[in-house]
Order: structure tokens, then C-alpha cells, then sequence
């Protein structure tokens, strides 16, 4: 293959070109995911909407992106990962434009769902495309840049949301991502070329990731509507059985399918293995944090949803400056030491949560922000280069699918461990008040009965991520002369 492109005149290797396409996804997607939750209150009003189909604006978009990944991972190894990549790109664009042409919120929350098949269709393939074009001890470091996309996201987000909303209303924040779409579509069809090999003879496993998504969709919507319906009621025992069961005959099913949708035989690796159980509880543990941080600043110390938000930057700031770091790092020595590291940072991280009152000073959350984008910026590049190092390259799209998928997953309940929090110490209205980044003012009762429960919730993170660590280190060391040697013949043999 030709490892080199030519633009303006100018050679520039084909492995920063997939890095530039999938740095525009990221970017797109990070700034999206801030910005939508600023204009909720704005939508809120205008929509003449209730708290119900504002926080499905949200939970439409996360189930969506998470339901799919794993059977558009599978149809990405069989179809080609860039022709996917690009649809995703298309689609989520299409659907950024229909959010922003909406007329009430159910339709605001359909367009939501094609957004969201759009972004697992990016996500899925973002990882694999990098991991195909980067031989192994530059992963790290291309993950690490990936990263500071994200982190750069984080921090444009509540700025530009905060523009737009001044100056215009909801509808731009969807708009804004027409130019980007369109100009990363475009590149990503001029630019990118198909490196997989389009399978021929296999068949996409229809039942099981009809079983998969339909188990998965329980679990997720179980989880969400836990709060309102309480855990225990029946109608949400009956959806956290539908998982069990859907999970139990896509498991069976997968032993026996000529083409599973997931290759179990990806399990037989301890490195994959235990980098994406570290990665699962680590979002498990983790993503319930920065709601809880939001909460506490928005209904105890009474800030605006923006002004919330933008103290939260230290969180992505410090990660986009550590991540190449960690990056760099998991390339010369591996992935075990500074994953693990990174981790226990965040769980310092925690410990240092734990200390919040009312009256606490901005300065010292900033620290313990400040020390959570430190853990994550050594944590994220190095497990992910792990769990895909540790991948065959015919199958780069269901192992980044898995990965994500389990993340996400983790995310997911770590959020209904947030809400839980809050549902627990706050009136219901007030709680969904503060979801969807309304003002509001707590007493002294509720506010120190909230700060309580925080604590609670951290205290349970913090076992959560020190087991993550112990994950992590147990991994084993990755085998770098072997990953460079079977690389180098893929390249040659190409």
C-alpha cells in the first residue's frame, strides 16, 4: 500500500491523514455532547416540553450510540471499516440538521436517535482506523492526540454553547455541526482508503445482535427510568430480567453461530480482556462524578448551568496535556504501569471528593478536578492501545465495538448511580430541575442531605476504580517485539 499522501503538493504519510478525519469526528462529537445539555433549559421552553422529554433528549442520544456499536463494529469488519466510518460521519450530520429543524420534542428526540446511530457508526471505527494504521509503538501516541480532541471538546463546548445562546437560540447549537459534518465527510471520502479486506461468503449474525440489542436496550432503559419508577417496581424488574435473559441466549447463540456478531474467541487474550474490564469499571466508577460535581455546583452554591459548566474545565484541560503523555509512555514500556498509575490517581482523585462541604472553595475542587484529568490523561491512551494491540487485525471493529460497548455501558450506570444519588436526598422535580440545568435553590436540609449522599457515591467510586487498578496491573506485560514483527508483516504484505 502507499503510506503517503499528497496534499498542496506536499507528502504527508496516510497514518496522519486517518488521524486528522477521525480528530474531526471527535471533535464534532465531544463539543456536541457538552453543548446539547447547556441548551436544554432554552429547549425546555421554546419546545413547550416537560422534564420527561428533555431528559430523553439525552438518554435517546447515549442508548442509541450504545445499543449499536457492537453490530456496526461486526458489519465494519465484513463491509469495510472507512465505508462505515464515513456513513457514520453523513449520518450523524443529516441528523444534526433534522435536531435543529425540529417542531416539538418528540421529534427533537427521534432526530436525537439518528444522531446517535450516526455518532456509533464514528466511534466504533474511530479506533480501529487508527489502530490499522499505526504500527504499535505509535498507538499510544495517536490515541493520546485523539484524546486531546476530546478534552479540547470539553473546554470549547460550554464557551461556544454559552455564544450561541446569547446570541442566538437552541436550534444552532444542532447547526453548528452542519460545516463540520460537511467538511469531515468530505475529507474522510477524499482522504481515506480501504485497508480491510471486504469478507466474502460471511453473513451478518442477524439473531445476535437482534438478542444483543434487544437485552442491552432493557438494561439501559431499566437503568434510566429506575429513578423515576423506583428499582424494586415491577415494571422495571421486568425489564432488568428481559437483559438477563437477552444477554443469556446471545451468549448461547454466539457458541454456535457460523458468523457471530461477537467473536468470543477475542476473550481467549488476557490483555484484551482485562483492558476492557478495567475500562468498563472505570466508567462505571468515573462517569457518575462529573454529574454529581454539576449537581453540587448548580443546587448547592447555586451557579447557572454554564458557569458550572465551564468551571469544570480543569477536568479537560489536565487531559488533554497528560494524554500524549500517557500515550508516549504506554508505547516504550507498555500499557500496564501507566494505566494502572493513572488510575489510582483518580482514585486519590476521589478520596479528595469525599472532603466537599458547602462551604468548600472553588480552588479545591479545581485540585481534585485537576487530578481526575491527570488520572484519566495516563489511564485512556495506554488501555485502549492495550486492548487493541492485543487484537487480530481482521477483527479490529468487533474488539473496538466490545470495548466501547462496555464502556459505555459503564457510563450509563454510573449515571443512574447519580441520579440515584440525587433522587435519594432531593424531591423528584427538583432533581430533574437540576438534569436539564434549570436554577434552582436548595434549603439547608435537602443541600446537606445531597452533599451526603456525594459522599456515599464517592466513597463507592473509589472501591470501584481500585479495583479497576488491580485489573489493570494484573493485565500482563504486552509482548512489543512480537506486536512490532506482526505488524511489519502486515505492512509488507500489503
Amino acid at each position: 500500500m502507499e503510506t503517503q499522501y499528497s496534499l498542496f503538493g506536499r507528502k504527508i504519510e496516510y497514518k496522519w491523514i486517518v488521524l486528522s478525519v477521525t480528530t474531526i469526528g471527535a471533535l464534532m462529537a465531544s463539543i456536541d455532547s457538552t453543548i446539547v445539555i447547556l441548551g436544554l433549559p432554552d429547549m425546555l421552553v421554546k419546545l413547550h416540553a416537560d422534564l420527561i422529554e428533555m431528559i430523553w433528549v439525552i438518554m435517546g442520544y447515549i442508548l442509541v450510540s450504545t445499543v449499536f456499536l457492537l453490530s456496526f463494529g461486526r458489519v465494519a469488519d465484513i463491509l469495510g471499516r472507512v465505508r462505515m466510518y464515513n456513513l457514520g460521519f453523513v449520518i450523524f450530520t443529516i441528523g444534526s440538521a433534522l435536531c435543529g429543524f425540529s417542531g416539538n420534542a418528540t421529534q427533537l428526540i427521534i432526530f436525537r436517535l439518528v444522531q446517535g446511530s450516526g455518532a456509533a457508526m464514528m466511534v466504533v471505527n474511530s479506533v480501529a482506523l487508527i489502530t490499522e494504521v499505526f504500527p504499535p509503538n505509535e498507538r499510544g501516541k495517536a490515541l493520546g492526540i485523539n484524546a486531546i480532541t476530546f478534552s479540547i471538546g470539553g473546554v470549547a463546548g460550554p464557551i461556544l454553547g454559552g455564544l450561541i445562546l446569547t446570541l442566538a437560540d437552541w436550534r444552532w447549537i444542532f447547526f453548528i455541526n452542519v460545516p463540520v459534518g460537511i467538511f469531515g465527510a468530505i475529507w474522510g471520502y477524499r482522504a481515506l482508503r480501504e485497508m480491510s479486506v471486504r469478507k466474502q461468503g460471511e453473513r451478518f449474525d442477524t439473531v445476535g445482535a437482534v438478542s444483543f440489542s434487544a437485552g442491552l436496550t432493557a438494561l439501559l432503559i431499566a437503568l434510566t427510568l429506575g429513578i423515576e419508577y423506583a428499582f424494586t417496581s415491577t415494571p422495571i424488574l421486568i425489564l432488568f430480567g428481559i437483559f438477563l435473559v437477552g444477554v443469556a441466549f446471545f451468549l448461547w447463540w454466539e457458541r454456535r453461530a457460523d458468523n457471530p456478531v461477537l467473536d468470543l474467541s477475542l476473550f481467549n487474550d488476557r490483555i484484551y480482556n482485562f483492558s476492557v474490564l478495567s475500562a468498563m469499571m472505570q466508567s462505571l466508577a468515573l462517569f457518575a462524578v462529573n454529574f454529581l460535581i454539576v449537581f453540587y455546583l448548580q443546587g448547592v452554591l447555586g451557579y447557572d448551568p454554564l458557569k458550572a459548566a465551564l468551571l469544570l474545565i480543569p477536568l479537560p484541560v489536565v487531559t488533554s496535556v497528560i494524554a500524549p503523555l500517557g500515550g508516549n509512555i504506554a508505547d516504550r514500556i507498555g500499557a500496564r504501569i501507566p494505566a494502572t498509575i493513572g488510575l489510582l490517581i483518580q482514585g486519590a482523585a476521589l478520596v479528595w471528593f469525599t472532603r466537599i462541604t458547602p462551604a468548600m472553595p472553588y480552588w479545591q475542587i479545581a485540585v481534585g478536578l485537576g487530578l481526575m484529568g491527570f488520572g484519566g490523561g495516563l489511564f485512556y491512551p495506554p488501555n485502549t492501545s492495550a486492548a487493541m494491540n492485543a487484537s487480530p487485525k481482521n477483527r479490529l471493529g468487533i474488539a473496538s465495538g466490545t470495548l466501547a460497548t462496555l464502556r459505555q455501558a459503564g457510563m450509563v450506570t454510573s449515571f443512574a448511580l447519580a441520579l440515584a444519588v440525587a433522587a435519594s436526598s432531593l424531591p423528584r422535580d427538583v432533581m430533574m430541575q437540576l438534569f436539564v440545568g434549570t436554577n434552582v435553590t436548595l434549603g439547608s436540609a435537602p443541600m446537606q442531605a445531597f452533599v451526603t449522599g456525594m459522599h456515599s457515591a464517592f466513597y463507592v467510586s473509589t472501591v470501584l476504580v481500585l479495583i479497576a487498578a488491580g485489573i489493570s496491573f494484573v493485565r500482563g506485560k504486552e509482548d512489543r517485539s512480537k506486536l512490532a514483527e506482526e505488524h511489519a508483516s502486515v505492512v509488507i504484505g500489503e
